[in-house]
């Protein structure tokens, strides 16, 4: 089978984001930051060589064209481990393909792989073969944004079982950053870069940024609410509106309403704390709030009436005709027709003396 090149394309939106806005590789966390003991073990590419061919033989013992198929195995390890860019979980993948048709189907997908792969499931395959297929299905996945579908393909396996521990830890986390399940991704990241010394130096530099940014980030916050919104708009480019889709909706919107609220919670606080702030203080050309309850003032003016000199013809109440005319007119357009009535009688009786002054 004639080797494949892999288009080395890493679908997350959020790391060329990511990437922009740092100022500098690896910054952010330090390496003492992981000081502890590695809950994990990469294997030797030779001990994996071995085990890959050993099953390959065990296939296809029966097979009148085993020998050949063996052969050609050697060689897809001899052209690769020796090539820049090794990648050790293609190279079994390879190996396999040539011992099972239904992996060999899964190796030539050019699209994004399917999630069904029922056969998966059969007691009568090996962990072996079964672990590196679902860990290089999940791979894919991730590779072409199908972060929902990868993850329950990754979250199954075990660093100790897997031909490359690496692998499986950076594309889980992956998958749990753009799926906002911070704490799950932070522990994965923490990890991975147990042995930051051993894994591929993009896994390492992007990990740490992906730490950064999940450890920095806060739930409802606006930033949240925006990565969720482009969730959405990823599922619905990838046809699936259905159920997960319509509940990361409701969650954007039950988010922003809440963000809402508390924004006009605080604006009429702030609006009712200026309204009291004031009361009392009659300075500044703003009017003095009423008081909350009966009781003297204690006003700080000095208490002083100015005297008032009145007509003594009786004058004093009385208006001239052009200013009492604005006032009916005025009072017509601000109060009901009733108030005009009981005014105009008022100055009736002012003009005839029936009122007293």
């Amino acid at each position: 089978m004639a080797t494949r090149v892999q288009p080395v394309r890493f679908g997350l939106a959020a790391l060329a984001m990511i990437l922009a806005a740092t100022p500098a590789a690896g910054a952010g966390t330090s390496g003492d930051d992981f000081a502890r003991e590695p809950s994990w073990t990469p294997p030797a590419v030779a001990a994996v060589r071995t085990e890959a061919l050993d099953w390959l033989a065990d296939r296809v013992a029966d097979d009148p064209a085993g020998a050949v198929l063996v052969e050609r195995g050697r060689a897809v390890w001899g052209a690769r481990v020796d090539a820049a860019g090794f990648d050790l979980l293609d190279a079994v993948m390879e190996t396999l393909a040539l011992g099972d048709p239904r992996i060999a189907e899964v190796w030539e997908m050019a699209g994004g792989p399917a999630t069904d792969e029922p056969w998966l499931d059969d007691p009568a395959i090996a962990g072996f073969e079964r672990d590196a297929v679902r860990l290089w299905l999940g791979r894919q996945l991730v590779r072409h944004e199908r972060f929902d579908d990868a993850l329950p393909l990754l979250a199954g396996l075990d660093v100790a079982d897997v031909v490359d521990p690496a692998a499986l830890l950076f594309h889980r986390a992956a998958c749990l950053h753009w799926l906002l399940q911070t704490d799950e991704a932070i522990d994965t990241l923490d990890q991975l870069l147990e042995r930051a010394d051993d894994v591929p130096v993009r896994y390492e530099r992007l990990a740490r940024l992906l730490r950064a940014d999940m450890a920095a980030l806060e739930d409802d916050s606006l930033d949240h609410v925006a990565r969720r919104m482009r969730d959405i708009t990823r599922r619905l480019g990838l046809g699936r509106p259905g159920g997960d889709t319509r509940r990361v909706q409701e969650g954007v919107i039950a988010s922003l309403d809440r963000m809402i609220k508390d924004l006009e919670d605080r604006q009429q606080q702030q609006q009712q704390q200026s309204g009291g702030g004031g009361g009392g203080s009659g300075g500044q050309g703003g009017a003095a709030a009423p008081l909350d309850e009966s009781r003297l003032a204690g006003g700080r003016g000095p208490g002083e009436v100015k005297n008032r000199a009145f007509d003594q013809e009786g004058s004093w109440g009385d208006l001239p005709p052009k200013d009492r005319e604005e006032s009916l007119q005025q009072i017509s357009r601000e109060f009901p027709p009733h108030y005009r009535e009981a005014i105009e009688q008022y100055f009736k009786r002012l003009a005839t003396g029936g009122e007293t002054r």
